[in-house]
């Protein structure tokens, strides 16, 4: 009796405010998308970095066997990577380093590249084909020339590249379109809390004779709240539903389906970083219409 009573005040409330309902949930799937579209682009723009190195970063390839600098006349060896080791810890523009081996070299490529270009008979490349390498972060990514002009020329070393050459515009494009993104969504959210606000406001001043009674005949507070609670999760629910849909949409046909051919070098998000933004956005859905809306029914409804 209870439940049949909840569940018919949430069908006349979504029929009621039919207009309202529909501006909330389009509202919020707009800054959920925003959201989830910030959240896959500061992933995609760490995935990047992590594949390249940061802005702060400069990368010394080490001579491998059959390197196509006539000065690497083998390959280096441990008495020189000691010697590169000594020159990178005694320069006071670096803030650290890490080396990184032929067979981590090789996953990196691979997962770039896909596996099956490195299998069979017949691979693309190796694990001995890859140079060793020391990953160097600066102090400051103005402050380059000192360590640069140190190492190269040192036997052992092949050459150097300067990441920010390459990873800099990739970043910062990254970056203005991840802010953009979350700008963007912070406006739509407070649009959206303030238009959920007023939904409840209207559902409440409508439904003032009916609260009065059930307060009259001893009704709790939770029972009257409850079709309130249900209509904002239910828009909820629609919201976060077709926000995820987009969300896989652009994953599906604009990263998987367009950018992957079109941008090869970059190493693209997958399903990880997807459920990652769906996550985030299935939680904030349902927060953006419950807060507003505990808020607001220990106020009007108070008959």
């Amino acid at each position: 009796m209870q439940l049949r009573y909840v569940f018919s005040e949430l069908g006349q409330g979504l029929r009621r405010n039919l207009s309202m309902h529909l501006a909330v949930i389009l509202t919020l799937f707009v800054s959920l998308t925003l959201v989830g579209l910030g959240v896959l682009l500061n992933q995609q723009a760490t995935k990047a970095a992590d594949q390249w190195g940061s802005e702060l970063q400069i990368t010394a390839f080490l001579c491998k066997a059959r390197d196509d600098n006539p000065a690497c006349t083998s390959e280096v060896t441990d008495a020189q990577k000691d010697r590169i080791t000594k020159v990178i810890e005694e320069n006071p523009e670096v803030a650290g380093y890490r080396f990184e081996t032929k067979e981590e070299a090789f996953a990196k490529i691979k997962d770039l590249l896909g596996a099956d270009k490195f299998a069979g008979p017949n691979p693309a490349a190796t694990a001995d084909d890859m140079p060793e390498s020391v990953w160097i972060t600066l102090e400051d990514p103005d402050e380059y020339a000192g360590i640069e002009s140190a190492i190269v020329g040192l036997d052992g070393v092949s050459n150097v590249r300067d990441q920010r050459q390459i990873v800099g515009p990739v970043l910062q494009g990254l970056r203005v379109m991840q802010w953009g993104a979350f700008w963007i969504a912070a406006f739509l959210v407070v649009a959206a809390l303030l238009l959920v606000a007023n939904t409840i406001r209207l559902a409440a001043f409508a439904r003032r004779r009916e609260i009065g009674i059930m307060r009259l005949v001893g009704a709790s507070t939770l029972y009257i709240a409850l079709p309130f609670i249900m209509e904002s999760l239910v828009t909820a629910a629609i919201a976060v539903g077709v926000s995820v849909g987009t969300l896989g949409a652009f994953m599906w046909f604009a990263v998987h389906g367009r950018l992957e051919d079109l941008v090869g070098f970059i190493p693209w998000i997958g399903a990880g970083e997807f459920t990652v933004a769906a996550i985030w956005v299935a939680v904030l859905g349902p927060v953006l219409t419950l807060l507003p809306t505990l808020v607001l029914t220990r106020k009007y409804l108070k008959v």
